[in-house]
Formats: C-alpha cells, sequence, structure tokens
C-alpha cells in the first residue's frame, strides 16, 4: 500500500496499515521516529509483535475480535515495544475496511498522558496521606484526659510520627526541670552515641540534617549517624507561647523527599503535640488545684472525702485498721492577732508540711479548712496511730520563725480507729465526726495532745 498524499507519512500521530491478517503493510515517519524501528524491520511483521506480551495477548484476542465485530475499536491503551526494548504507552484506534481487506491502525504516544496520570495518581495518593495524617493528629490529640501525663503524650505522638512520616524511629525530647533534654517517648538511636548538638537543639524551624551534608560542620553527628546507618534525620522544635518544651525527631534510614508538603506536616505535628501538652498540663494543674489546698498544696475537703471513702473501701477488702487523725493548731486565732493573717498563712503551710514529713508517703495529708488537717493512715491500727500522733506533737512544737519573730505553736490531735470484722462500716463522715470529736476532748483535757476515740 502506498498514500498518494503526504498526509500519510507527516500525520500528527503514527499510522499504521496492516493486512486483514495483522501484517504491517505501511508505517509512517512519525510511528518509526516513535518506536525507533527501520521501516524494512516492521513491513511484513504484525502489529502485535510490536506489542509487550500483555498488549499482545489482549491484541490477538479481544481487540481482533471486536475489530471483525464491530469494525473499529477505539481507544485501546497498549504497549508498544521500541528497537532500543524499552516500553512505549499508546493508544490506538483500528478501523476495517473489509472491502480493501486493510486494518488501519492510528497510534497516539501516551507517554505524557501516563505520566500526567501517574503524577495525578500520586498527587491524589498523597493528599489522601496527608489528610489521614492530618486526621490522626487531630484524633490522637483529642484523647488525652486529664490523668494523662507527659509521657502518655510523647509516647503517643512518637509513634503517630513514625507512621504519618515513615520514619526508621522517632523520638520525643522535652525539657526537663535542669533545662536538658529528656527522652520522654518513642526512641532514640543516637543516645549515648553523640551529645545534642546546642545548634540543633535550638533550632526554631523543622531542621532536616542529611548525613553527608553535615560531616563538614560536625563531623561527630555524622559518625554516629553513619553508625547506625542513618541517612537523615528531621527535628521539629515543640513551642507553645513562646515556651521551648521540646524536640521531635524522626530518624530515616533512606533518603526522603523533604518537600514543602512533608515539612508542613512536621510543622502541624509539632504545633500540634505542643497544644496538647500544654492543654494535658493545664487540665492536670486545673485538677490538682480542685483538689488542693491552695496555700498550703495539702489536700482539700473535697479530696479527703475522696480519698477517705477509698480507704474504707480498701480496709474492709485487706481487713487491715484504718486510722483518721484530726488536727487543730491551739490558740491559732491568738497568732493572728499577735502576728498578723501573713503570720498565720506562714504557719498554716509550714505546719501542713511539718505534718506531711510526719506521716508515711503512702497517708494522705488534707486540710479541712481554717486550721483544721486530716491524716488519713492506712494499715495503721491504734498503737500505731498514737505512735504518729507522737511524732505529729513533736515535730509540731518546734519553733516556727516568722518576719516578726518567733511562734511557738502546738496542735491538738484526735484518732479515730476503723478495724474491719470488728467495727461496722462506717461513713467518712462518721470518722471524721469521731476524729474531731476525740481532738475536742484534747482540747478540753489542756492541748498539745493526742486523745483516742472511745469508741476504740
Amino acid at each position: 500500500m502506498t498514500s498518494d498524499t503526504g498526509w500519510f507519512d507527516h500525520a500528527p500521530c503514527g499510522l499504521v496499515a496492516a493486512s486483514a491478517d495483522g501484517r504491517i503493510l505501511e508505517a509512517n515517519d512519525m510511528f518509526l521516529t516513535w518506536t525507533g524501528h527501520r521501516r524494512e524491520d516492521v513491513i511484513g511483521r504484525t502489529f502485535a509483535s510490536l506489542l509487550d506480551a500483555g498488549s499482545r495477548l489482549f491484541f490477538d484476542t479481544r481487540h481482533t475480535q471486536l475489530l471483525h465485530l464491530r469494525g473499529n475499536v477505539e481507544e485501546v491503551a497498549v504497549t508498544l515495544v521500541m528497537a532500543d526494548d524499552k516500553p512505549m504507552p499508546a493508544l490506538i484506534n483500528s478501523v476495517l475496511d473489509p472491502e480493501a481487506g486493510i486494518i488501519r491502525i492510528a497510534v497516539f504516544n501516551a507517554t505524557e498522558r501516563v505520566r500526567y496520570e501517574r503524577d495525578l495518581l500520586q498527587a491524589r495518593r498523597k493528599a489522601e496521606s496527608s489528610e489521614q495524617r492530618v486526621r490522626i493528629l487531630q484524633e490522637v490529640s483529642s484523647t488525652f484526659g486529664v490523668s494523662a501525663t507527659d509521657e502518655d503524650v510523647a509516647q503517643s505522638f512518637a509513634e503517630v510520627a513514625r507512621e504519618a512520616f515513615g520514619a526508621r524511629e522517632t523520638a520525643v525530647l522535652l525539657i526537663g526541670e535542669d533545662g536538658d533534654l529528656v527522652l520522654t517517648g518513642g526512641t532514640n538511636p543516637l543516645a549515648g552515641k553523640v551529645a545534642p548538638v546546642p545548634e540543633l537543639r535550638a533550632t526554631p524551624d523543622v531542621t532536616i540534617v542529611d548525613v553527608d551534608e553535615v560531616r563538614h560542620e560536625f563531623p561527630h553527628l555524622a559518625d554516629a549517624m553513619q553508625a547506625e546507618r542513618l541517612a537523615s534525620i528531621t527535628i521539629t522544635p515543640l513551642i507553645a507561647d513562646g515556651q521551648r518544651l521540646g524536640l521531635l525527631v524522626c530518624f530515616f534510614g533512606r533518603r526522603t523527599d523533604f518537600d514543602a508538603q512533608y515539612i508542613d506536616l512536621q510543622q502541624a505535628l509539632g504545633r500540634q503535640a505542643s497544644q496538647t501538652l500544654t492543654r494535658v498540663r493545664l487540665q492536670r494543674r486545673l485538677a490538682f488545684l480542685a483538689l488542693h489546698d491552695q496555700l498550703t498544696g495539702v489536700g482539700n475537703r473535697q479530696l479527703l472525702q475522696m480519698q477517705l471513702d477509698e480507704a474504707i473501701s480498701g480496709a474492709l477488702a485487706t481487713n487491715e485498721p484504718l486510722s483518721v487523725l484530726f488536727l487543730d493548731i491551739d490558740d491559732f486565732k491568738s497568732i493572728n492577732d499577735a502576728f498578723g493573717h501573713a503570720a498565720g498563712d506562714a504557719v498554716l503551710v509550714e505546719l501542713a508540711n511539718r505534718l506531711t514529713e510526719s506521716v508515711r508517703g503512702s497517708d494522705v495529708v488534707g486540710r479541712m479548712g481554717g486550721d483544721e488537717f486530716v491524716a488519713i493512715c492506712a494499715s495503721t491500727g491504734a498503737n500505731q496511730a498514737a505512735t504518729v500522733a507522737e511524732r505529729v506533737l513533736e515535730i509540731c512544737r518546734a519553733p516556727i520563725a516568722v518576719d516578726d519573730g518567733i511562734i511557738s505553736a502546738s496542735v491538738s490531735v484526735g484518732i479515730a480507729l476503723y478495724r474491719p470484722g470488728v467495727d461496722a462500716r462506717p461513713s467518712a463522715q462518721q470518722l471524721l465526726v469521731r476524729a474531731d470529736a476525740a481532738m475536742y476532748d484534747s482540747k478540753r483535757s489542756g492541748k498539745n495532745r493526742a486523745t483516742m476515740d472511745a469508741a476504740a
């Protein structure tokens, strides 16, 4: 077959004419240019022989069947094998001329289209991944309640970062009270191998550390990274309201494309972690203030009620005795009158500290209000309670220095006991009333002493 015009050879697409059995009769210049084949090499070959295995099977079966049934087939995706054996994605339109016994095939180079679709798919996947990452961040930041610790938050965000960014390992390092960075969540593979680099620790933005690029400036860091087979790390500062809380560090074993979107997500995670830490700390602080006396720092009446209810249940469960000490400062009004309310507050704070020091770490100390304090001592019988009370009396007798002089204060103590198996289970209020009554017996007996509840 020959063309009677120049259009065949100079068409903007590949054109192939084939016999009814698919053998190529003619191919235009565009087709030959795209595929790299010489004209003499393709004439006489079947068109299917120029396709890869998958496309060849489809062309010989489905395409040929449709072509003979309908007379034409449009926009079939195939892969041509070029002269250098590289694949070339293409779209073909085929028309059968039954009278002439010729198949005319138009070939369109789909390389750019495939690249565009691939880029579009990657963009869509990246967008979906970004959306998923943001959703993960939002979900994880809303899961923490009042009881959450810094360790809970740090560990959760380290795990989220590892999943969201495909890092080999992640670490959340928070600034401790001494100003040092402390590993609080995740894993730091460089721990013990290289000290934190001050310049990197103080970074205000996301910093990317490539093992090759930092070798000249930070050789020790580069050596440690290489020893751990780390290609790069990212360092994201955790900052809230201008206060630096710590760092999120992601460790990568392979090179990663840290594009603008990646950095934005790192920054978003850093902000989310910082805000969550701040919120959780504030919630803990508010919860503490709600259950503690603001002046002395010991538990308030509400916390004492809760703890005493739990202590009674615990005593019943373990069959161990429970002691409640009720303390009142002797002649506290005269202290306020002589030295002023500021001095009186100082006495309350000091005696609260002394009471806390007098009992065990597991015991609960609280302020009922005014100059009244309570100590709840689990697994403590009458003799042990009396010993604790004497220790309290002794330590509280020591002089207290205030701005205007020295104050000699004392306390009166009342003790109430609950002995499971001997006593009926009391309510928290009943135990407090009994201990309060015993404390007033101490007052009436001359103050500065302890009295056991008569029921004991």
